[in-house]
């Protein structure tokens, strides 16, 4: 695999966020950027899990129906969704209609309503790594396990939250800025 690549701007960009418009803007605007808030981050939580077995790009698109579909994931609103909405959600074309990974936005929801509030976002941010990794050169060189992915993982299931392993708590982690995985040249790895 590569390195970064120059875009049409001229700019390098890690190889994956060239791939698409939609996947540039992601890329240079939000990937590895900081999220805070159990709100912000529970929306990241559940299209993390809904992308499993699918790509990014899949979900990016439909991030608007997502939010449309369940209230702009408000913890407090989803945890009010019932087996009606459950079925609802099944129909909607807007979203990605796997009803395991439906089942789990909703029990998430509901183990989260019961939580303090900041309480997800301590818990997600305290498996930051301790010491960063080196700047990966290519994107061979960027993990999509660690320990920290791992223990973050299990934490999260051990509180009861459902459609997570330690693959999909390192892409949540890279998406919400705990890590940075974007390429020792990339215009992103050190925004302005």
């Amino acid at each position: 695999m590569s390195g970064s690549v120059a875009g049409a701007d001229g700019l390098l960009r890690c190889p994956w966020g060239l791939s698409t418009p939609d996947y540039v803007v992601y890329h240079d605007t939000e990937w590895g950027r900081p999220v805070h808030g159990d709100d912000a981050l529970y929306e990241r939580l559940c299209l993390e899990a809904f992308q499993s077995g699918l790509s990014w790009i899949t979900i990016l698109r439909r991030r608007e129906g997502f939010r449309k579909a369940f209230a702009e994931f408000s913890i407090a609103a989803v945890a009010e969704f019932d087996d009606r909405d459950a079925e609802r959600l099944l129909t909607d074309e807007g979203i990605i209609r796997n009803r395991a990974k439906i089942e789990a936005t909703l029990a998430n929801a509901k183990v989260l309503a019961g939580w303090e509030p900041g309480e997800l976002d301590t818990l997600i941010w305290s498996h930051v790594p301790e010491e960063p990794g080196p700047a990966p050169l290519t994107v061979t060189e960027v993990p999509a396990v660690t320990p920290e992915s791992t223990a973050l993982a299990k934490a999260l299931k051990k509180a009861g939250i459902r459609f997570v392993g330690p693959t999909t708590a390192y892409a949540l982690m890279q998406a919400c800025g705990l890590v940075n995985d974007h390429l020792v040249d990339c215009v992103s790895r050190d925004p302005a």
